[in-house]
């Protein structure tokens, strides 16, 4: 792309993190915001600045074009109690979770979607995350394993995005790009839409109907989770200005939105749900 072969591309920008650590903030932080404090970040509190600034370097521009709202943690053989289960424990997860699971003795595996299925059902991998219940049952994990942990903790929100030749995006007329960025916000909004009735339905299938056992992580499990996803944010912050000048980025707004959401989003369910 940025020799301009190919002018766009779709895709999520954490595959990009072997080139900066910052990109990771552009898809999804573990522990991180839910859609509607990522859409305010990324369009209202500068986070779609720092994007395009964190990709100048390389010659591109990007922007938000969907999302599939709160993933799974995964599908496991075997029930998760505590966190020595996870000890020794193959299991395909990429990204900045690998990382964590890894500090806890996880033996990390990445595998493309495709062997997903085949590795879990011979036994080559023990446990393995993929997208949520819609997506996970078309590559038929539930054939493979039959405890499916819901917390979500390590993609609250999963932004997929256009990316742009910036020499290209450059050349468009001012109506242009903006047809382009409005429509790659209405995919953003559409798609989350869609996987909400989407993963509703297949969730309700899987648990009626496949024999699936879905439930949270234990709370000892994701206190662990949530200590060692502090460390390896902190280590990757320390190391780059522009990581950490993102990373303060998002964490300012998460505060902001977290005290919000606690008395608007949070404060509504209760009383709805009683």
């Amino acid at each position: 792309m940025r020799a301009g072969t190919v002018e766009m591309n779709h895709a999520n920008a954490y595959f990009w993190t072997g080139k900066t650590a910052a990109a990771q903030y552009f898809t999804a932080v573990p522990f991180g915001m839910n859609f509607q404090g990522m859409n305010g970040w990324l369009y209202d509190g500068g986070g779609i600045d720092l994007w395009n600034e964190v990709y100048a370097p390389f010659g591109m521009v990007a922007m938000p074009c969907g999302n599939t709202g709160v993933q799974m943690t995964g599908w496991f053989k075997k029930e998760i109690k505590t966190v020595a289960d996870l000890k020794g424990l193959k299991m395909r997860i990429p990204g900045l979770a690998g990382k964590v699971y890894a500090n806890l003795g996880v033996d990390v595996k990445v595998l493309p979607g495709g062997e997903i299925f085949p590795a879990l059902e011979r036994g080559v991998i023990d446990a393995a995350e993929f997208v949520g219940p819609f997506q996970d049952r078309r590559l038929g994990l539930h054939k493979a394993a039959k405890f499916y942990y819901t917390t979500g903790w390590h993609e609250s929100s999963t932004v997929s995005e256009l990316l742009i030749n910036k020499a290209a995006w450059n050349k468009l007329p001012k109506d242009l790009q903006a047809i382009v960025s409005n429509a790659a916000a209405a995919c953003n909004v559409i798609s989350e839409g869609w996987c909400q009735k989407a993963n509703s339905e297949a969730m309700e299938d899987l648990i009626k109907n496949q024999g699936v056992t879905a439930r949270p992580l234990p709370d000892d499990v994701i206190k662990a989770l949530k200590a060692e996803t502090d460390k390896v944010l902190a280590e990757a912050a320390s190391k780059d200005p522009l990581t950490k000048k993102v990373h303060d980025s998002y964490m300012a707004f998460k505060a902001k939105y977290d005290r919000w959401s606690e008395i608007s989003e949070e404060a509504y369910h209760v009383t709805v749900r009683g």
